[in-house]
């Protein structure tokens, strides 16, 4: 009787354990995106939100007020999306507002906001040699805004974010994308930082294209496509028969990184003068199959 109770006490913990460690496995990572703005960011952060691999431990909006198409409260707009995909979901993640416009001119130049304080506050969570995770889909601005106000958080920062453009066989960098422009500022601010930068520039991004017919036979008839559907007929370009569907990219190169190309350049003396890492090539048709079995096998928890 004994030694059957000692086995079963046995099996018991090893079974927590074996709970335990699997938990601890997965890869924490912090999202920011400027939901509202175009289709692919929802599509983006389904397949995130879904994946087995990774927590996410908060999703916060930013801004895209200087786009020439931008609603009132953009920032808001964001942040109310991000609960909307989360309730269709089913799933119950932390959600902050971000900053209501690009960082300030002069003086105290951060947009104080419960995005940029989240991020700080991971950053503080931290245990010694471990990085925070942030996959940034919009304008810097959130991100930037965290470190200007806390500095010292800047080298336990693991940024993956989707932006500029970078010509590889010339070495230049520029910053003409849609991104950028959301707040020029943040991405400087963060390029003279130790930040530790992962990005896909739009020239690369620019192969994952999805087409309306594929996709409207891939995902009609689930919940959540359907869901991801409805955004791109109701979007202000609902007529497109095809789409760039830009930060998947970035979310599958971190699930995925085998799926991409990375390499390691130095920025220009302007350009902050230190190492950074680009994506050069991903697997566009691999990225896109995943994405579509992913979605149509999702069950809400």
């Amino acid at each position: 009787m004994n030694s059957f109770f000692s086995r079963f006490v046995s099996c018991i913990l090893l079974s927590f354990v074996l709970n335990l460690s699997f938990a601890q496995e997965k890869t924490k990572v912090l999202l920011d995106a400027d939901t509202a703005n175009e289709v692919d960011d929802l599509f983006a952060l389904a397949r995130i939100l879904m994946e087995p691999s990774v927590e996410v431990i908060a999703l916060n909006a930013t801004q895209w007020q200087a786009s020439h198409w931008t609603t009132p409260n953009s920032m808001e707009d964001s942040h109310r999306l991000n609960q909307m995909l989360l309730g269709v979901m089913g799933l119950s993640v932390k959600t902050n507002r971000g900053g209501a416009a690009r960082m300030y001119d002069w003086g105290d130049r951060a947009r104080h906001s419960a995005a940029a304080y989240e991020i700080i506050k991971q950053t503080k969570l931290l245990k010694e040699g471990e990085k925070l995770n942030i996959i940034a889909l919009g304008a810097l601005t959130n991100v930037a805004s965290a470190v200007f106000i806390d500095p010292e958080i800047a080298p336990k920062l693991k940024l993956y974010w989707l932006g500029s453009s970078y010509d590889f066989e010339e070495g230049i960098l520029l910053r003409n994308d849609f991104n950028c422009a959301m707040d020029q500022y943040a991405f400087t601010h963060l390029l003279f930082s130790k930040v530790e930068m992962h990005i896909v520039p739009v020239n690369v991004a620019a192969k994952m294209q999805f087409k309306y017919d594929e996709t409207r036979q891939k995902l009609e008839g689930h919940f959540l496509g359907d869901y991801l559907l409805k955004i791109w007929d109701d979007h202000i370009d609902s007529g497109r028969r095809a789409r760039t569907i830009w930060d998947l990219s970035i979310v599958d190169a971190f699930i995925n990184p085998e799926w991409a190309e990375e390499v390691q350049i130095t920025t220009s003396k302007d350009n902050g003068n230190r190492n950074i890492y680009y994506y050069r090539d991903f697997d566009a048709d691999r990225m896109r199959k995943g994405f579509f079995q992913k979605i149509t096998a999702y069950k809400r928890p």
